[in-house]
């Protein structure tokens, strides 16, 4: 069954939906980090991302390439436009994944568990998460389908924008993966990493409002008791 992107993710884009015939397929490449990522997808939707060669950066590195398209057609269809922008931006400016669109998926899948775990996982396990396979079973309403779920994440498509590199073992331990084991890790370490940078940079936000509140109660004050002492 092809699914082509119809249901909303938090109003924030389109994702999975009924089905449909897709369109005429084209191809983007999309220098990353990572290397080189192939995306494929019509009109209707992104169809794959395939992951480059195992190629990673040391877990915590900075990303030491911007992101950007090297090849692809000049007239992107919509759906490959919000891809490569919502990739670009989880490499290199995760703060503004949230205010991007998902671009609309057009996935063929036979297995109906699959849809839904995959479903499940990308509305219900956000950046900077980890599940286990367990974990997301219970999500996806058969707990005891955790191998099941395993066969899911080896059958996603889309990987990252349907983020099964943050579905790891009950051990802790990060479990295969389709890029291979050293990319799911870096890709686990940038989220952690990205989400405190966030976390801090809310923390010293609220201190410097906290701070500006106390500096105008204390002149406020000291206002007060000089014209107290004037009118004496």
């Amino acid at each position: 069954m092809c699914a082509s992107g119809l249901a909303r993710n938090g109003g924030n884009g389109t994702i999975l939906g009924s089905g449909g015939s897709r369109g005429k397929n084209c191809n983007v490449v999309l220098l990353s980090p990572l290397g080189r990522m192939e995306i494929s997808g019509c009109d209707k939707g992104v169809h794959e991302i395939k992951l480059p060669k195992p190629s990673v950066p040391p877990p915590g590195a900075e990303p030491s390439v911007a992101c950007e398209v090297c090849e692809g057609a000049e007239e992107l269809p919509e759906p490959l436009q919000q891809c490569t922008a919502w990739l670009r931006a989880y490499f290199c400016e995760p703060a503004s994944t949230g205010t991007l669109p998902l671009s609309a998926l057009s996935l063929c899948l036979a297995d109906s568990f699959t849809r839904q775990v995959l479903w499940t996982l990308l509305n219900d396990v956000k950046f900077g998460e980890a599940v286990s396979y367990k974990q997301l079973a219970d999500l996806a309403g058969n707990g005891r389908a955790a191998r099941a779920v395993g066969g899911a994440m080896r059958s996603n498509p889309i990987p990252i924008i349907i983020p099964c590199h943050r579905v790891i073992r009950s051990s802790g331990d990060s479990g295969n993966y389709g890029g291979g084991q050293p990319m799911k890790e870096w890709l686990l370490c940038h989220e952690r990493l990205q989400k405190e940078k966030l976390a801090q940079g809310g923390d010293r936000k609220r201190q410097g409002q906290g701070q500006g509140q106390e500096r105008g109660q204390a002149q406020g004050q000291g206002q007060g008791q000089g014209q107290g002492q004037g009118q004496d």
